[in-house]
């Protein structure tokens, strides 16, 4: 009786009106240099990974890779698989990515073996639709450029790159993986969107401040969500004091236990009444 109380008490939480959305997730090197991008695509592969084994589609939106082959920067949409289901779940379990991770290891560049702590944050926005943010075409500025990538490869020749500033609000995106300018464009809006939903949901919601609570202000060590720690293959979740010895499985897609660990902590301070 009392377990089924427990889960009654659950059901009856309000719903997080965006949990049946699909998501546009960033990536983005912090502290660290090379380093920190080399992390950042780990946590790409991480959350590739993740999607493949719940049969969630992705495609990369705009991406920046450092010298090393890690990432500077990278966008990437999750969307549902495609088969008609509905409510996938996809921002409800990819919400709690949001923040900074933090990583200690001995870096590819360290000569003497030194374990280094670095950082990469990760921004987590649920897809806008048309319907969900109107944009004045009033209100946007942009640029076209040469599109380039490190080493001097992938250069275009042509102005295909694009940069979309939102005048009203200060957001800036900028796209220049696809060929065309239009489809540079069009990727822009989709992130600009999404971008400016969460915008308008955090102005909604300031009075209470908790909309995105745990989502990255900097990208700054101490600010950190979660650590991986490879000498003792470590993986803890700061938020929830959840802690386990298997980093590489998680690492390779296997998030399920941290993100339940996850939703289980906020439904418990959703219950108790504490923001």
């Amino acid at each position: 009786m009392a377990e089924l109380e427990a889960k009654l008490l659950t059901l009856l939480l309000p719903r997080d009106p965006h949990d049946g959305k699909d998501v546009i997730l960033e990536v983005k090197a912090g502290e660290g240099g090379e380093e920190s991008a080399l992390f950042a695509g780990d946590l790409l592969r991480m959350y590739l990974r993740y999607a493949e084994r719940r049969g969630w589609r992705t495609e990369v939106l705009e991406a920046t890779e450092s010298d090393l082959g890690g990432y500077k920067d990278v966008a990437v949409a999750v969307k549902g698989s495609g088969k008609g289901h509905s409510g996938e779940g996809i921002w409800e379990r990819l919400k709690y990515e949001g923040g900074v991770h933090r990583v200690q290891r001995v870096p590819v560049t360290e000569s003497q073996g030194r374990i280094h702590t670095s950082a990469a944050g990760v921004l987590v926005l649920p897809e806008a639709e048309d319907v969900d943010v109107t944009v004045d075409p009033g209100d946007l500025r942009i640029d076209v450029y040469r599109s380039s990538g490190p080493g001097g490869q992938s250069v275009n020749t042509t102005d295909s790159a694009v940069r979309i500033t939102h005048v009203p609000t200060g957001i800036v995106v900028s796209c220049q993986n696809e060929k065309s300018q239009l489809q540079n464009r069009e990727q822009a809006m989709r992130i600009l969107r999404a971008r400016l939903l969460v915008a308008a949901q955090e102005e909604a919601d300031a009075a209470e401040n908790d909309t995105r609570r745990s989502q990255i202000r900097t990208v700054d060590r101490s600010e950190r969500i979660r650590t991986y720690n490879f000498a003792e293959n470590r993986i803890s979740d700061h938020r929830v004091g959840f802690k386990a010895y298997n980093l590489d499985q998680v690492l390779d897609g296997d998030l399920e236990a941290v993100i339940d660990a996850c939703i289980a902590g906020d439904q418990a301070a959703a219950l108790s009444g504490d923001d």
